[in-house]
């Protein structure tokens, strides 16, 4: 059984979201923002996987051991691969503008401006750009600048046309930060013309080295990756937090892992400041790129009012069980409910969490926090929870990437408000997302639960497909009460009949329920496993699925992104069928089914199959009661793989290539809201008589005639 390289694989899943750039079917402006999301893919790859790549080279023997292979040869493949792909990106955008021209969309650059737009660009220039922008004259200082990770920057030339004047060097910082990329001019009939900032700073060169004899300016893109894993060394007179911020200023200042530059850079231009920063042609973290770098900003490519260039705009569902002005601690003490999220609207999470701030009964509120939106509505109802009276418990993980000082900001302010702030376990990022609310009820201490697939987060609820179970069923909740309890001390490692968690036992449990369907097809009965993960590389939970698969158990598995599963026996492909889906909105739910001879046990899940996730995090997965929520996970999980549209088939060789079959076109995203859209007109009729008075009007109608006999 071979394996595929993790970073091999991942870099397979980018080439399915160009796929996305390339799909004529794709609304023309969501196009150019996959081309954005590709880009801002790539650049957190190098900054992470390249980066740990790059150190463990220096390892020499022990990294091979380590990782199986020589971490110079992946690099080398990496590399091979990430030119192919720069070059399909670089033609597909080159196609995405004549197709924009089409619709009257014209990007401009500084050599096609008419004299009236030059004056408006001049003029923009002068009163928004000019102030913020920095110029460095690289040839007048010893030390070579340094360059930020995530920025852009123009190298600059001057020179002269006499020949008279030694040519100079200037760096210019692209301030995206504090002026848009792109800037929309004056309309020109049906024409509508967009600029990006980094043609409107060449188009007035002039105006910046004024102060210069010179009269000629050749600038071009360049743009440095650095490492970005955090450094956290153990210095027990340090707090996690002063760890963590000390990380942080280490990160901006991490080693170079590649850097990227306009392929028509002046050549004389390029050997200098190479020599400058200590670089040389040949050097394997260089990239000859395109014109334009950091593409992620095209995911906010101004739409102009173009909503037909668009997806269409779809409404959030209101879960059938979830009614506006109706506690949801009421509705969720008779029956679990399940949201679908981005197709529900996570305004029911936050509800809860407000309902339960003011409630008088409610004593407790505890949370799992690992992302949070900018401006989280989340914490602002713990903040109000606290000053409601309720004694509030929050798990912040300051690990989460790339959000971590974010997550110190929203620690200082709910703590400076009086909650309760811990930071997880040492050594161990808490991934799991639960919240547990603690009601006193007639003396007695009543709970209710949310455990999600995916982060309390109302921005990325809007893109991001996960599932939501609100609960409150005593074997949920008792245990997860044991898991905060764990948070606070440690010492203690609860011993859990209905949870799987990592890194404890989670899998030992999935082994055991894989060995069971083994047993179950060896004496000819139902088995099957369906998975769904964002990511499997964990190459002995991947060998305990192919032994499965050659013992005759039906496996189906949704991967989104990496998957390590490489080149199989026949009579284990013959039972494996492994699908990635990738559209509009990004698959993010994990969900396991085991078929168990009829008797499904299903678990929604926080943990890919990654070593990290199963030996080095606190995750969980949880398991399904309810039989409703049972069938719709299975009615959702079958919707999915029968996906024609979006589905691509995984295998061995990475091709990516779309899964066709003679069935009518099914796309899943698609399907999955109007499935969930049926289920609430259902529910709607089924409260309607057939003489068209809801029920719960006749219901009340009834009631008030029965008191009226009685009074009589």
């Amino acid at each position: 059984m071979r394996f595929i390289n993790r970073e091999i694989s991942w870099l397979s899943f980018n080439e399915r979201v160009l796929q996305e750039a390339q799909d004529t079917t794709v609304p023309l402006l969501e196009r150019l923002r996959f081309l954005g999301i590709f880009s801002s893919n790539l650049d957190e790859f190098f900054r992470v996987r390249v980066a740990t790549l790059k150190r463990m080279a220096s390892m020499g023997k022990r990294a091979k051991k380590t990782i199986g292979e020589s971490p110079k040869k992946i690099l080398a493949q990496i590399f091979e691969r990430v030119i192919t792909l720069q070059n399909k990106f670089n033609f597909i955008y080159q196609q995405l503008v004549q197709e924009l021209e089409q619709e009257n969309i014209f990007i401009l650059n500084e050599s096609d401006l008419t004299p009236s737009q030059g004056a408006f660009v001049r003029n923009y220039f002068h009163h928004e750009v000019r102030a913020v922008l920095v110029p460095i004259m690289v040839d007048a200082i010893e030390e070579f600048p340094y360059l930020r990770d995530h920025s852009i920057y123009l190298a600059v030339l001057l020179s002269d046309s006499t020949g008279s004047q030694k040519p100079k060097y200037s760096l210019i910082e692209i301030p995206t930060d504090n002026v848009s990329r792109f800037l929309v001019l004056p309309k020109e009939g049906e024409k509508n013309f967009v600029m990006l900032l980094d043609d409107v700073i060449r188009y007035c060169l002039d105006d910046v080295f004024y102060i210069f004899p010179h009269d000629t300016f050749k600038a071009s893109m360049v743009k440095l990756t650095r490492d970005a894993e955090l450094d956290l060394l153990e210095d027990f007179n340090q707090s996690v937090m002063e760890k963590i911020e000390k990380g942080i200023k280490q990160r901006k200042k991490g080693k170079p892992v590649r850097l990227i530059y306009d392929a028509a850079i002046d050549s004389g231009m390029l050997d200098y400041f190479l020599k400058r920063m200590h670089m040389k042609k040949g050097d394997d973290n260089l990239v000859a790129g395109a014109r334009y770098h950091n593409f992620k900003d095209f995911m906010n490519f101004p739409s102009l009012g173009n909503t037909h260039l668009l997806y269409p705009r779809q409404e959030r569902l209101l879960h059938p069980d979830l009614k506006q002005n109706q506690s949801i601690l009421q509705v969720i003490k008779t029956k679990d409910v399940l949201l679908h999220f981005p197709y529900h609207s996570f305004d029911a999470f936050i509800d809860f969490l407000r309902e339960s701030a003011i409630d008088p009964k409610v004593t407790e509120i505890k949370i799992t926090l690992y992302r949070l939106a900018k401006n989280s509505k989340v914490a602002n109802a713990l903040i109000n929870a606290v000053r409601n009276g309720k004694k509030v418990l929050v798990v912040m993980e300051l690990q989460a990437r790339f959000d971590e000082e974010h997550n110190i900001f929203w620690s200082d302010r709910m703590r400076d408000e009086g909650a309760q702030v811990i930071f997880g376990i040492q050594g161990l990022k808490v991934h799991s997302k639960v919240c547990l609310i603690t009601r006193r009820e007639k003396g007695e201490i009543f709970q209710y639960a949310n455990i999600s697939t995916g982060n309390y987060n109302e921005a990325t609820s809007k893109i991001y497909a996960d599932h939501s179970l609100f609960t409150a069923d005593k074997q949920i909740t008792e245990e997860l009460q044991l898991m905060f309890e764990f948070f606070l001390n440690t010492y203690k490692v609860p011993d859990y009949k209905h949870l799987m968690m990592s890194p404890t036992h989670m899998r030992k449990r999935l082994e055991k329920l894989i060995a069971r369907e083994i047993e179950l097809a060896g004496k000819g009965k139902t088995a099957g496993i369906d998975i769904k993960l964002n990511n499997v590389a964990d190459q002995d939970m991947l060998q305990k699925i192919a032994e499965a698969a050659k013992a005759g158990v039906k496996v189906r598995m949704i991967i989104r992104g990496t998957c390590t599963l490489g080149t199989i026996s026949d009579e284990v492909s013959e039972n494996i069928e492994i699908i990635s889906i990738v559209d509009r909105f990004l698959e993010h739910s994990r969900l396991l089914i085991f078929k168990n001879d009829g008797d499904n046990l299903i678990y929604l899940t926080s943990a890919d199959w990654m070593i990290r996730n199963l030996n080095s995090r606190v995750e969980m997965a949880f398991p399904i009661f309810d039989k409703g929520i049972q069938k719709e996970l299975r009615e959702y999980f079958d919707i999915q793989f029968r996906d024609n549209v979006k589905a691509r088939i995984m295998d061995d060789e990475q091709q990516n290539n779309y899964k066709k079959n003679q069935n009518p076109p099914l796309r899943s995203q698609e399907q999955i809201y109007t499935y969930l859209n049926e289920k609430i007109e259902s529910k709607r009729k089924a409260l309607i008589a057939p003489d068209g008075v809801p029920v719960a009007e006749r219901n009340l109608n009834k009631s008030s005639k029965s008191n009226v006999l009685q009074k009589h």
